[in-house]
């Protein structure tokens, strides 16, 4: 019988809009054709256009292959935010959405504690159940980012 995750009791967060994950450290937000989409749809702009200003392309660890991400700014915060918080915030991307429920955080206890050393909103606030973390990680897998040939 398989082991239960750590988080098979659920998980605590509570969003306290800090924008620790959004601003600072340089990192990737990858965008699924309908995250793209949707964040077009929101500037008033077609695909082509959005990625041409918005986007950059990140270099697969498998090679040969590039994915879609957002830009940063040059002081390494994402390119939508600003001093009142995400600018696209009713768009913004699955993996905005979805934080800190991914599965890199999520391979250990100790990667959570890890990450909730950087973002006051871990383990605190709402009770979030394994069906609800397991339902963002499939939704993640489900639209995954956007990729092309070198």
């Amino acid at each position: 019988m398989p082991e239960k995750p750590f988080y098979a009791e659920g998980l605590r967060f509570s969003c306290t809009r800090c924008s620790s994950c959004c601003r600072y450290e340089e990192g990737f937000v990858f965008l699924s054709r309908k995250d793209a989409d949707l964040l077009a749809a929101e500037l008033c702009l077609g695909y082509t256009e959005f990625v041409e200003i918005y986007c950059r392309w990140v270099p697969c660890l498998e090679g040969g292959m590039e994915r879609l991400s957002l830009k940063e700014k040059r002081n390494r915060d994402c390119v939508f935010w600003t001093v009142s918080g995400c600018g696209v915030y009713k768009a913004r991307p699955l993996q905005c959405r979805t934080f800190p429920f991914w599965r890199p955080v999520l391979v250990s206890a100790e990667s959570w504690k890890w990450t909730a050393e950087t973002c006051p909103g871990m383990d605190k606030g709402a009770l979030y159940s394994m069906d609800y973390i397991e339902a963002c990680l499939a939704s993640q897998e489900a639209e995954p980012a956007v990729i092309k040939k070198i």
